[in-house]
This record gives C-alpha cells, structure tokens and sequence, in this order.
C-alpha cells in the first residue's frame, strides 16, 4: 500500500497501470518503426499521438474500475466494464491516430495495430480480474482480537480484498469473547506476539481487540513487530485504508483530531476553485445540446418548470439554492413534507425516469458550481430537514460540511443511491474519507469513476 497525496493505492494497482502503458506504449512504437518512412521526421507527432492513445486508455480502464484497489466484480460485471472500456478506447484509438498525414505510408495499419494494443490491454485487465486474486499480490495479515470487532476486520476483508489472505486470529491478553471462528483462531504456544508473526510470515497486523485497558495492549511487542518490518494498523486506519472509509463505530475524536488529514490551506481551495471553474464551463458548452434537449422534452411532456430548484446545505452550515432538471410531478411533495426518493418511485415522469438514470437531471449543478456554492466533488448536499435529522442521529455528520457539497462525490461512486438513516451512516463514512484526504488528484480520481458510473446508471433512482 503506498500513500498518494493523502489517498490510499494499492502498490499492484500502479503496478498495473505502470505495465499496461508499457505495453501500449511499446506496441504503438514497434508499429511506427517497421510502418512509418521517415520517422525520425515524424516523432514528435507520432510521441504526441502515442501519448494520447495511452490517456485514453487509462481513462478507459480507470473508468471501467479495473484499476481499483479491490477488482471484486461478478463475472457479468467484469464484461460489462470492459465493454465501456472499449467503447471508449478503440474509437479514441482510431481517432487520434486518423489524424495523422494522410500521405503517411501505412497509416491505416499503424492505426489497427494500436488499436490491437490498446484492445488487448483491455482484455488482459478483464482476464486478470475475471481469473481473480494474484497470489504475487497476496498479503498475510493477521487479525489481533478474537471479538466483535476482530469478526468485522475478517468479514469485510474475505468480502472486499480477494488478495487479503488472514493467516489468523490471535486473543488478546484480556480478551474473554470470541465471536470468530473457532477454526482461525491461532495458539500462542508459549510464543510472543512478535515471535507468532514471523513465524507465520506475516506482513500486517490488524489490532481489533474489543479489551483496550491496562495491559490488554502488548505495546512492546507490537513496536518489535514493526521495528522488524511488519506493518501494524489499528482498526480505525485498517478500514480507512482498506475501504476507503472512516467507520465511525470504529473511531473517536482523538484519532479524527491528532491524525494527518483534514486539511483545508488556502493553496488546496484556490486550486480547487480554479479546477472547478475550468471544468465546469467546458462541462456546459460540451452539454447544452443535451441540456436544451431536456428542458424541451420536459416542457412537452407536463406543465411546470423545467428547472427544480431545493434548498441545501452547503459548506458551513450556509444554505442555497441547487438546480436540477425537474424530473418528477409538479405535486411531488403536495403535502409539504420532504420525501427521500425511493426505487420505482411513481412520482417520476417518465422523461425524468430516463434523465435520473443517466444523471442528466444533474448538469444545471454546473451553474452552482461556477458561483462557488458547489463543487464538481465533494460529499451530495443534503436539505435542511434532512441534515437535522441526520446530525442528531448519527455522529460526526456535521464535519462533511466543512467542505463545499459536490455534483458527484467519493460516497456516490462507491455507494448506492439511499434513502435511510442507514445509508446516510453508510455515505458518511466515505464521505468522511473525503473530507480528510481531499486533494486534486483524489478529485480526478472520483471524476474518472463517475463516468462509468454515469454510464451504467448505478444506483440512480
């Protein structure tokens, strides 16, 4: 695991990333030295070309999430993804390279022989998550604690990481409950805690004991066991760079204060801004067709408004006003009462139907964004009714609005749409994620992963 910019990535994900663009790389340069005549005059459009193709396929691959920490998909899920992934690299592919001297000796078969390599990439990605865990990519962890909570480190590991391999579950010195399975459980056998793991090779160590006071923590033996090269996690950080959430049954203000994060400078919010800005216009020429296509169709299929407009909370507590394409009955909310949307929900139109599944209903947030009320990411904003309710049920849900709402957000794109108390504590943890490790580069990262969410229309309702 290594730390980019305050975001979690797993050591093989770059790895995979490095070795795919190699090889796309490699092929196209293999193409253009026995095809092309003169290729010395031609390089720095051919480099230009080459670089290009090779963005797009990581575009492609990163947002078809192949290249996520956990590939965990269904086999139905995994062809899918590479369906979109090359829908979006073979044309790029053709295109880019169409654009090179239409005089250039062989220029359709450097254009096909690219087009082999950015496809085979894709395939080798769908082959390798469909063939499941890498054992090179194995990593032996060992879970300290036998409670409820050692059972909830085990449970979300098997079902999460295919390439965690628990090697065991060890007691604690005080710990009395043991909620995991008998069969896991490992023997001290007179052995130390740090002499237990090396012998069983292991390279991380979980503490998950539900018995934390005096002398329930061995803080000597777990210094030896990192000093000699095993990485050692509490339960808190385990999750946090496991799942990429901050499980807040697992935390406390202390860990939340005293730990790196949250970091809101004024370098990190002019940047923002000025991405924000950027994207958002460009997002809003390239969409005004689709946009003005909308508001017609609305208009034709029911009177109202075409645009919704709901109050929301925004960063520190302000509220404002979003808009959105007016997708539901213009009596949606005829008794006055905010209503969470559900699945299947009557009160859709059917043009909203369609624009809430490919999250078109969205583009007028655009707006919102270029007079500063919003953000292209950050945690969804949340009505005033709404957000009462959830700060007085569910801890910490007031420290997501230290930042500006977003359009899309880490919590949409790893979370399914909900319309619980539950969910809410669900999306706030990831949303909490956000809120400490924020960055540019984390924001690319949600913004590739939105669009194929967009395009399969997860988790819209």
């Amino acid at each position: 695991m290594i730390r980019v910019f305050r975001h979690y990535l797993y050591r093989h994900s770059v790895l995979r990333v490095a070795a795919d663009l190699s090889f796309l790389l490699l092929v196209m340069l293999l193409a253009f030295v026995a095809f092309a005549e003169g290729l010395r005059a031609l390089m720095p459009q051919a480099g230009a070309s080459m670089l290009s193709v090779a963005a797009g396929m990581f575009v492609a691959n990163t947002s078809a999430g192949f290249y996520q920490r956990h590939t965990h998909f269904t086999n139905y899920q995994a062809f899918a993804r590479a369906a979109v992934a090359l829908a979006i690299v073979l044309p790029v592919t053709y295109f880019v390279l169409g654009m090179l001297p239409a005089d250039l000796a062989n220029r359709n078969a450097i254009r096909y022989a690219a087009m082999f390599g950015a496809g085979a990439v894709v395939l080798r990605r769908l082959y390798v998550t469909i063939s499941g865990a890498d054992p090179l990519s194995r990593t032996r962890i060992l879970i300290f604690g036998t409670g409820p909570a050692a059972l909830t480190v085990g449970t979300t590991l098997k079902a999460s990481d295919p390439n965690a391999l628990i090697v065991g579950y060890l007691a604690g010195p005080n710990e009395k409950q043991v909620s995991v399975p008998r069969d896991e459980l490992l023997a001290a056998s007179g052995q130390t805690l740090t002499e237990t793991a090396r012998r069983l090779q292991v390279d991380e160590i979980v503490v998950a004991l539900t018995e934390r006071r005096a002398g329930s923590m061995p803080l000597r033996e777990l210094l030896d066991c990192k000093l000699s090269g095993i990485k050692v996690y509490d339960i808190a950080t385990h999750f946090e760079k496991t799942l990429g959430q901050i499980r807040i049954d697992y935390v406390n203000a202390g860990w939340l204060i005293f730990g790196p994060g949250f970091n809101q400078g004024f370098a990190r919010t002019a940047i923002k801004r000025v991405f924000d800005l950027l994207c958002a216009t460009l997002l809003i020429l390239v969409s005004l067709p689709v946009m003005a296509l909308t508001a017609l169709l609305i208009k034709l299929e029911s009177r109202g408004p075409v645009l919704y407009r709901q109050e929301r909370v925004g960063r520190n507590g302000r509220s404002f006003q979003v808009a959105k394409f007016r997708s539901m009955r213009t009596d949606a909310e005829k008794d006055g009462k905010p209503v969470w949307a559900k699945a299947n929900d009557d009160r859709v139109t059917r043009v909203g139907a369609v624009i809430r599944k490919l999250r078109i209903d969205e583009l007028p947030q655009l707006f919102n964004v270029l007079k500063g009320e919003m953000s292209l990411v950050g945690p969804r904003p949340e009505r005033p009714f709404f957000v009462e309710q959830l700060t007085a049920q569910i801890p910490y849900f007031a420290a997501r609005h230290s930042v500006k709402p977003g359009v899309t957000g880490w919590a949409q794109v790893r979370y399914p749409y909900g319309a619980t108390i539950e969910d809410s504590q669900e999306k706030l943890q990831y949303d909490l994620y956000y809120v400490k490790n924020h960055s540019l580069f984390f924001d690319i990262i949600i913004l590739f992963e939105t669009v194929f969410v967009v395009l399969t229309a997860r988790g819209a309702r």
